[in-house]
């Protein structure tokens, strides 16, 4: 059971409810233009008014998908996870694509981690009944939740759970995207694969065709749809000409608390590291940069 080489997408505001359709259909190299690469399945999650994570998923290819369409160009939020999919064994069902929604939390991964017996080891039948799908992300998911309810704390509950993953288990990849309202953890985990972060003073916050305020579909204009707004985007790959893309060191966790974001390092390396020669023909077609560069 494997997350496969897929592409993660996370973008937050902070608090103003924007559209990322740029992002998700526009931009040079938009999540719509990589899932010609990654055609096993997309899905875009946000959040609601009352704060309630949302999420729409197919097992279908974002760029073949009119809802996928729809949505990205009407949602409004101040915090996006998204993602395209190619996976190396787990069926294409719409409960093995991402992103996952447990205890408010949305989350999205990109990588291999196997010794998933062990994983699922790890987890009480409360921990698994949270599941719905049956990859290793959502798996990872599950047990970053229970370390999260353990601690009490998210950054710490994420950092535990990784930890031990890492301790304990075979690593090729292991890139993170959790998202809470108006909060995203990002993970580069080691070096594997790459994940990028445009910071809002640095690009992205003057272009008004990025990024702009927009009414909420249904009610009344909440903005007034004009000016750019300030955003964090977290991508696995650069998605336009912006010369300020930041790639996240290996094994960087930023953590964006509004418009506010920390680095920490705080894993060592894997301590039992996958190899590519480690990794079955499937594996590791759906796990090579070559495979999958724009």
């Amino acid at each position: 059971m494997m997350g496969g080489m897929c592409r993660l997408f996370g973008m937050t505001t902070g608090g103003p409810r924007v559209h990322a359709s740029f992002w998700l259909l526009d931009a040079p190299d938009s999540l719509r233009a990589q899932s010609r690469r990654m055609p096993d399945g997309a899905g875009i999650g946000w959040f609601s008014l009352g704060e309630e994570p949302v999420r729409d998923r197919a097992p279908v290819p974002a760029f073949d998908d009119t809802d996928f369409d729809l949505l990205a160009r009407t949602i409004v939020s101040h915090t996006f996870v998204a993602h395209v999919r190619y996976s190396s064994t787990t069926p294409a069902t719409v409960h093995n694509t991402h992103p996952f929604d447990m205890n408010d939390r949305l989350f999205a991964h990109n990588g291999v981690v196997k010794g998933l017996d062990m994983l699922d080891s790890w987890l009480t039948p409360v921990d698994k009944a949270l599941m719905e799908g049956e990859t290793d992300s959502e798996l990872i998911f599950a047990y970053i939740t229970a370390e999260i309810r353990r601690h009490g704390d998210t950054t710490k509950g994420l950092i535990e759970a990784i930890r031990r993953v890492s301790e304990e288990l075979p690593v090729y990849a292991l890139n993170v995207l959790l998202a809470e309202a108006g909060k995203v953890w990002a993970l580069r985990y080691p070096e594997t694969h790459e994940l990028w972060v445009l910071h809002p003073e640095l690009g992205g916050a003057n272009d008004p065709t990025r990024l702009t305020e927009g009414d909420e579909p249904g009610r009344m204009e909440v903005y007034d749809g004009h000016g750019a707004v300030p955003a964090f985007v977290v991508a696995s790959e650069r998605m336009d000409h912006d010369p300020d893309w930041r790639l996240l060191a290996p094994g960087e966790l930023l953590v964006i608390d509004g418009l506010t974001a920390t680095s920490m390092f705080p894993f060592d390396e894997p301590r039992l590291r996958l190899r590519h020669s480690d990794l079955s023909a499937r594996e590791a077609t759906s796990q090579d940069p070559g495979h999958v560069a724009a």
